[in-house]
Formats: structure tokens, sequence, C-alpha cells
């Protein structure tokens, strides 16, 4: 049976599979409902995903997210629909773009229609997720395939959306988006809106909206956001990040990371809820083990 989406979520990392097992399992013991693995320089995320998920049967496994350009999605939806094999349905597949210093300067990939890629990709990846034949030939993709890997059906796919069109394609082919480094007023005035009227005038069911950002519980909220700007400063220099910031009016990662006592994160997670975040999944980077106690904290409350 597959597992209903989770109001809190933590990253989990780590060099092995091992250590992303102990992150999961530390996760686990801490009350939180969702371990997310992301797809950048290290182990295969949906790889290890389906370690740690047998390894951790009780914690729901997400992506956060797997870039679309290095697999044709047959071979992402058979990855994937193989994962919720193996977990009992408890994956929740986020895919993204990546960017372009990645896809086109270090993989040589065209770097084209941003919107065009996404579409396409959709359109072959999401039906095979839902066990169902894909039946489409596009400018750049194309996916005339019917995959044979029984498992819970469908595997909940988000996508990473930060402009208009592409919230728009999120919630018209996805369940919703998952963003990073993407402060609270934002949130509430630019990506729940988008999505949200994008889902309601295509008859579809309101929309995940899947928050995720650095988080540290600590008594030096000023020597947390500068660590928050020197670990996360890379994300301050790609365009699409750099523009929620802008938006947010933040100089940088820091200014959107929640930081703080336990009371004034937990008010921070409170206050992305109210902007219409339905989930949200914390990166911890400072003091990890109050900081998980903290998110434990709320999502048992």
């Amino acid at each position: 049976m597959a597992a209903n989406p989770p109001a809190i979520g933590v990253t989990i990392s780590g060099r092995t599979v091992d250590d992303l097992t102990v992150a999961a399992r530390a996760a686990r013991d801490a009350g939180v409902a969702s371990g997310w693995a992301s797809q950048i320089f290290g182990v295969d995320a949906l790889t290890a995903l389906a370690v740690v998920g047998d390894r951790v049967p009780d914690l729901a496994l997400g992506t956060g997210v797997v870039p679309t350009y290095p697999r044709h999605p047959m071979m992402l939806a058979a990855q994937a629909r193989t994962v919720a094999q193996v977990t009992g349905g408890r994956l929740h597949l986020g895919v993204g773009l990546s960017h372009q210093v990645v896809i086109e300067g270090m993989l040589g990939m065209p770097w084209g229609n941003q919107l065009r890629h996404a579409r396409e990709y959709l359109e072959i990846l999401v039906p095979l997720l839902a066990g169902e034949p894909s039946d489409f030939a596009g400018e750049t993709l194309t996916g005339r395939v019917t995959l044979d890997v029984p498992c819970p059906d469908p595997v909940p796919v988000l996508l990473a959306a930060m402009g208009p069109r592409m919230l728009e394609l999120a919630a018209t082919r996805t369940q919703g988006t998952m963003t990073w480094m993407t402060g609270v007023r934002t949130i509430a005035e630019h990506v729940t809106p988008t999505i949200t009227a994008a889902a309601e005038a295509a008859g579809r069911p309101a929309p995940r909206v899947v928050v995720s950002l650095p988080v540290a519980v600590t008594d030096d909220a000023a020597g947390a956001r500068a660590l928050a700007n020197e670990l996360f400063a890379v994300y301050g220099t790609l365009p699409s990040y750099r523009a929620m910031l802008d938006r947010e009016g933040a100089d940088g990662p820091g200014d959107v990371a929640l930081v703080g006592t336990e009371d004034e994160v937990a008010t921070a997670i409170g206050g992305l809820a109210a902007a219409g975040a339905t989930e949200f999944v914390g990166a911890p980077f400072d003091n990890p083990e109050r900081t998980l106690a903290l998110l434990g904290a709320v999502a048992g409350s």
C-alpha cells in the first residue's frame, strides 16, 4: 500500500549507501516521516533508496530531485517503479531540469527550450509511472513503450518548478512541485497561487507544494546564517535559484534558511504552511541532532 504524503521530511545524504541508511534511521527514530535524497554527483539516488527502503521499512522516501536530461523517461520510470516495488509504494519521485552549467557545460547535452523538454518528458514519464503505456512522439523525445514492472500504482511525481509556466506544467501533469532555496514570501505570493490557480483551471486536485530549505536549530542565528551562506554559496549563483532569492529580497541562502531556537524554527515552519506549503523537507546543516529532534517534534505535533 502506498504511503500517504508526509507533512515533515528531512534530506538524507552521504558518500555511501550505508551513510544514507544511517541518516534514514535517524530520521525515522526522530519521528520524521520521510527521507529525501538528491541526485547530484554522488551515489545514484534511486539505487540507494531501493536499498535504504529495504533496510528502513517504515519511512517514506523521495528524490529531491533527479535530473531529467541524463535519463530517458522510460529508463527513469523503470527505475522508479522498481524502487516502488521494493519499498511497497513508498517512493515519491521528484524530477527537475538541473542547470545549464551541468547539462550543457559538464555533460555536453543541448540546453534548449526547457519548458518543451519538461512537457515532452512528462508526456512519456507520467503514464509509465502509472502503469500505463506511453505513445508519444515529440520534437526532442519519443516514447512508444509499455513497461512490465509491477508495483503499487501510480508512483507520485513532483516537478521542481519556479517560473510561472513550469508551475502550470507541474499543476497539470504532476502531483505538484518541490522547491529549494525559495523563501516563505515567494511561496506565498508566487508559487502557491500560481500552481493552485493552474490546477483549479484544469480541474485537477489541489497540488502538493513541497518546500525544502536549509534548517538549523541554534542559539546563534547570525552564525548559522553565515554558515548557510558559506555552505550553500553555489545556489546564489545559479540563475534559477538566484531569481527566487531576488524575488524574496534575499542576498543569499542564509536569508532564506530557517534558523533559530526550537520555538523560532517551529514558528517558521508554521509560516511556510500558512504560505501554502503542504510539506516541509528540512536540510539540517548545523547542530544536526538538535535540529532533527525539532523536526521530529513538529512532525508529531
